[in-house]
Parts: C-alpha cells; structure tokens; sequence
C-alpha cells in the first residue's frame, strides 16, 4: 500500500534571536554563562600554579615571572572581573529564585548592577591588591 500524501500545512516558526529585542536581562544572562565557561580556563590557571608551587623554584619561577609579565596580569585581571561578574550574577538569580526583584524595573536594576559591580569590584580588588603588595 502506497504511503497518501499529507497536505502541506504552514507549521509556526519558533522564535529565535533575529525577532527577539536584546534586553539588559538577557544580555547579563548570557554573559552569566559565558563567564561560567570561562571559570574553567581560569580554574587551569589556577591548578598550573599550584602544580608549579609544587614542583619547585625553577617551575614556580617561570609561572611567577609569566604572571608578573603585562600579558598575565591582562590575564589575571580579566579573570578577577569573570570571578566577579558570575558571582554577582548567581547572587541576582538567588534573589530570583526567591521571587525578589521579578519586576521590569528591579530586574533591569539587577543587570545592570551586575556589570557595573563586577568592574567596580575588579578594580577594587586590583588597587588592594597593588596597595598591599
């Protein structure tokens, strides 16, 4: 028995990004992950040193010098605004998740507080740390 043919009938398209407004909130909510992902390049950072502090003088040298360079403080300080900005985020999704701050005006308030207290607290963080140095 042949298979009959179906009629053709016009399926809804799924939304996606081209017919969506970018928003502040979906923004942060997309830098929330990105930073996530970039936690783990930074966790390797992390472990390297630990494994050159192990290792001895001449491979925690190296990994000193590297990280005293331009390139590795660029680094490091890139990675202090990451550490920041994910921590701020999953605070803001905290309050979410007890259904504080769901309204259009906190939620913006919320993302941008986001970005603006990640870099205020990077440079925080840095100055200390330079001060104290």
């Amino acid at each position: 028995m042949a298979p009959t043919a179906r009629p053709t009938v016009a399926q809804p398209l799924s939304p996606h990004l081209q017919i969506y407004r970018w928003t502040w909130t979906m923004a942060m909510s997309v830098f929330h992950r990105i930073t996530g992902t970039a936690l783990y390049g930074g966790s390797a950072l992390v472990a390297v040193w630990l494994v050159a502090l192990a290792s001895g003088p001449a491979a925690y040298g190296w990994v000193a010098w590297f990280f005293g360079s331009w390139i590795g403080l660029l680094i490091l300080f890139a990675y202090t605004w990451i550490l920041m900005h994910h921590m701020l985020g999953g605070l803001r999704h905290f309050l979410w998740d007890f259904g504080l701050g769901l309204d259009r005006e906190r939620r913006l308030w919320l993302s941008r507080g986001t970005l603006i207290g990640s870099v205020a607290l990077t440079v925080i963080i840095w100055a200390l740390a330079l001060i104290l140095r």
